[in-house]
């Protein structure tokens, strides 16, 4: 059963680095000692398990398809994600996800986490409760996935910026309305 969201959140040093590795599929195959401690899981708890074990349910489905779509296609990937522990509490990285790659063959997906810079957390979060709200007059599942993404696509669209430029923008973004 997926732990219930306290609104507590967990703080982590910005020179911790939290890593984990995953099969094709997402299921996780590692998770480095930060990862363990920051999210309050044992190895044993999260090894084979899907990584959206630590998805916490204010996060929209639509990044989680632009995510997807991304490394499925072999590029990296940049986002802000509220992750939630195994306590109910969260915390907000700034993710890092490749394709893990042996000669051509795609044995997964490799995924680095640091603190995040807190006036991007602040503007990601503004933008993810619209994207919220979106998905939330949908039906549901891949449609509200769709939804989600096509709202993101439109914010990036309508600054003319990529999703890049709108990931590392978020930091001065967050700072203007501070």
């Amino acid at each position: 059963m997926a732990p219930i969201p306290t609104g507590r959140e967990r703080t982590f040093s910005p020179d911790d680095l939290i890593v984990s590795k995953t099969d094709p599929k997402g299921r996780i195959t590692y998770a480095n000692d930060v990862f363990l401690r920051i999210s309050g899981y044992e190895a044993e708890e999260v090894v084979g398990q899907p990584h959206n074990l630590v998805r916490h349910p204010a996060m929209p489905a639509g990044l989680f398809k632009l995510l997807w779509d991304t490394i499925s296609d072999g590029r990296e990937v940049f986002a802000y994600i509220n992750n939630l522990a195994k306590n109910g509490d969260h915390y907000w990285v700034l993710a890092h996800v490749t394709t893990a790659d042996d000669r051509g063959h795609l044995d997964g997906y490799h995924s680095s986490r640091r603190v995040p810079d807190p006036h991007a957390v602040r503007a990601a979060e503004a933008v993810y409760r619209d994207m919220l709200a979106v998905e939330s007059r949908t039906s549901g599942g891949r449609a509200a996935a769709e939804a989600g993404l096509a709202h993101l696509n439109g914010v990036r669209e309508r600054d003319g910026r990529s999703y890049d430029e709108l990931v590392w923008s978020l930091i001065e973004t967050g700072r203007r309305s501070a």
